[in-house]
């Protein structure tokens, strides 16, 4: 599809001239001879670019894209400018024009700008698509919320989102503390900046240094280049530190200083540079208890807790686990193309009667593994692998739920399929995990025709 272009031209052999030239360029044209008709026709129909005359016999081409920016800033408007007028240009620059041309006009000249001024046009939309799908995914209007403990929540980030206050998000694990923390920055007008999440109890003492502040190149053995920290990638936006309780004591002292100051230093570096960060920290653990046990440093304790924000688990929440588990089944049933048309109503009852240790993370995972399992049109409680009864508390056998009416063949399909789909295709790792060679995992794939 080719891109479009309104050009503002009173001059008849002008508008022609510059008519042809958008056309050869590959551009679809529309044309207009007033500054008033041209913005009836934007409003009509919005084009990728926006070419105008400064001198129009109406309105003025500084104010046609003022009115331009108004129904949407994101379109590049040219301005064309007789007789090189400096002063013209200038203020054409300043009122937000993306670029400006003088007449007599230099048509190459003319044809480059429009396809500049195009490709940033695509891109902007582009950046603003991926906005809104961020923003749909993450902002409070897209979490579940019909429990009382949950609406107290929303009305916390809805608080504290546009604001800079440090933020230490506590629950248990599994009940979504990051999805807080993004909603927190989706909603802020840090949402423009970047989300960097670092989780603390995922990497080695000297590794996690090197993640959070960055290194130059030579500091340590098989430092071969200059990597930059999770705080210098977050400058401007939000740094999300999951699980901080697991944090080093070295580590903890590098944080305290780099809250303080607003600022860090490099592994190997000399000098210290400023860093522009929203800190938002996550915790399973009572921080306090460690503060009092000398596991965690008091002092960063209060730096990091200026505000708490604490997620109720699963099984405080009872209302929103329906609504959970409809999302979770038609995404699965989605992502996996299952031909699931219908629920049994006896799922969501055993659902409910669980308590979800593992709060949504659990209920995700085994949602996802019953549409999965399901063999036919219609997900049964048949296909839930968690055991039976109102407690979360598993007794010999009950951690292996096998579904009825499968063969052995099936079932070995299944959980081949399952597996895979966990590692992501990677046979190796798939094999590893069950046990298997890589070579027995290879022929099973082929027997049983999984696309993998």
């Amino acid at each position: 599809m080719n891109p479009s272009i309104l050009i503002i031209e009173d001059d008849p052999d002008g508008a022609r001239s510059v008519k042809e030239a958008a056309a050869d360029a590959g551009f679809d044209v529309t044309l207009a001879t007033t500054g008033r008709d041209g913005l009836e026709r934007f409003r009509e129909r919005a084009t990728d670019v926006v070419l105008t005359d400064l001198v129009l016999p109406d309105i003025d081409g500084i104010e046609v894209l003022v009115r331009v920016q108004r129904l949407d800033r994101e379109i590049p408007v040219i301005v064309m400018t007789a007789y090189g007028s400096v002063d013209s240009s200038v203020k054409a620059m300043r009122t937000g024009a993306y670029d400006y041309i003088t007449k007599p006009l230099d048509l190459d000249d003319l044809q480059a700008k429009l396809r500049r001024a195009s490709e940033t046009s695509r891109l902007r939309r582009q950046v603003d698509r991926l906005s809104a799908s961020v923003r749909d995914r993450f902002a409070t209007t897209a979490m579940v919320a019909e429990s009382p403990a949950m609406q107290q929540v929303l009305h916390h980030i809805e608080a504290l989102a546009d604001t800079t206050a440090t933020v230490l998000v506590e629950g248990e694990s599994g009940t979504g503390k990051e999805l807080v923390a993004r909603a927190l920055h989706v909603d802020s007008r840090r949402a423009v900046g970047p989300f960097v999440a670092v989780n603390c109890g995922a990497f080695a003492e000297s590794l996690l240094e090197s993640e959070l502040f960055g290194h130059e190149k030579g500091a340590f053995t098989g430092a071969m280049a200059q990597h930059k920290g999770a705080f210098e990638r977050a400058d401007s936006g939000t740094l999300f530190l999951d699980e901080i309780g697991d944090a080093p004591p070295t580590v903890q002292v590098k944080l305290l200083r780099a809250i303080e100051e607003r600022e860090i230093l490099r592994i190997g570096g000399q000098q210290p540079f400023k860093v522009d960060v929203r800190l938002i920290s996550a915790t399973n653990k009572d921080l306090p208890e460690l503060a009092a046990t000398g596991r965690f440093r008091e002092d960063l304790l209060y730096r990091i807790n200026v505000v708490t924000i604490s997620l109720p688990p699963l099984r405080q929440r009872r209302e929103d686990l329906r609504p959970l588990a409809e999302r979770f089944i038609a995404k699965a049933i989605e992502e996996h193309r299952r031909p699931i048309t219908r629920v049994d109503p006896a799922v969501y009852e055993r659902l409910l009667a669980y308590d979800w240790p593992g709060n949504i993370r659990q209920l995700r995972n085994v949602v996802e593994s019953a549409v999965l399992f399901t063999p036919g049109d219609t997900l049964t409680a048949g296909t839930l692998n968690i055991p039976p009864g109102a407690s979360g508390r598993q007794t010999p056998g009950d951690d292996l739920y096998v579904p009825e009416n499968l063969t052995l063949a099936e079932i070995e399909k299944r959980v081949l399929e399952l597996s895979l789909l966990r590692c992501q295709g990677n046979r190796t790792l798939t094999a590893e995990k069950l046990g298997l060679s890589r070579r027995t995992i290879q022929r099973k794939i082929k027997e049983h025709a999984l696309p993998y």
